[in-house]
């Protein structure tokens, strides 16, 4: 029996959403990775959530600025539970916390290339984007996987990992318990799904085919990728892009 086009295509889906292959690749210098960690239960937050929308409109993103958005999952049990929440981007924040010697956690929490940013809450601007020539990564997606390949500026480069975030965009929830209660909440650049791989050397570059597994619920709009040397290290250099139209 044959089965229908359409039931075939969705049985094929993945979350890139497209069927020819797309590829990022960044420049060879140093581009700046943007974290927020955030939750739909914080009335801090959506001022925070807004700030980081507003980057669809800067002119440096993804060539120079790669955002991401973290939804921390401590805030749930205070009245609210945020679907976006994770307990391991909880722990991915807690990882920070360790690396800095800091005692805890909060929210909304900036990170820029793997250090805490505090200027936000005295609506500093973003810093210049480094100058560091550190090489250049590319991301080339497929239906079923990603292909990587980082080509570093500098030598003496061993252990390194590529992570990954598809991203959505253009969400909202309505917020009917906790601190945001009747608030409508907008969402961009909001980690969905993340993936990470060890890179292998391989003739003074670096390389990982990264399977990409099935995802329900939101599609992603784009993705970002970073090689660094470890969890809870600086970015040596970040791509992405968007995965749909805009």
């Amino acid at each position: 029996m044959k089965l229908p086009v359409l039931l075939i295509a969705t049985l094929l889906a993945t979350p890139q959403l497209r069927a020819d292959p797309i590829k990022f690749e960044s420049g060879d210098t140093q581009a700046t990775l943007v974290e927020l960690f955030t939750s739909e239960g914080c009335s801090s937050c959506p001022p925070a959530d807004a700030w980081m929308s507003k980057l669809k409109s800067n002119s440096d993103l993804w060539t120079r600025i790669v955002p991401v958005v973290f939804h921390v999952d401590y805030w749930n049990s205070l009245g609210w539970p945020d679907r976006f929440a994770t307990e391991a981007n909880t722990a991915r924040q807690r990882r920070y916390a360790l690396a800095w010697r800091i005692d805890s956690v909060y929210t909304p929490g900036f990170v820029l290339n793997g250090q805490e940013w505090r200027d936000w809450f005295q609506r500093g601007a973003l810093p210049e984007p480094s100058s560091a020539k550190v090489g250049k990564i590319a991301v080339t997606l497929d239906d079923r996987k990603a292909d990587v390949i980082f080509v570093p500026s500098v030598g003496g480069l061993k252990a390194l990992q590529v992570e990954m975030a598809f991203l959505g965009g253009n969400l909202e929830s309505n917020v009917t318990r906790g601190e945001n209660t009747g608030r409508r909440i907008r969402h961009d650049f909001t980690v969905l799904q993340y993936l990470s791989a060890p890179l292998r050397p391989a003739g003074g570059r670096f390389t990982a085919t990264v399977p990409l597994p099935p995802r329900t619920g939101d599609a992603p709009v784009a993705l970002a990728a970073w090689v660094t040397t470890g969890d809870a290290q600086p970015p040596i250099q970040a791509t992405g892009g968007w995965l749909t139209r805009k």
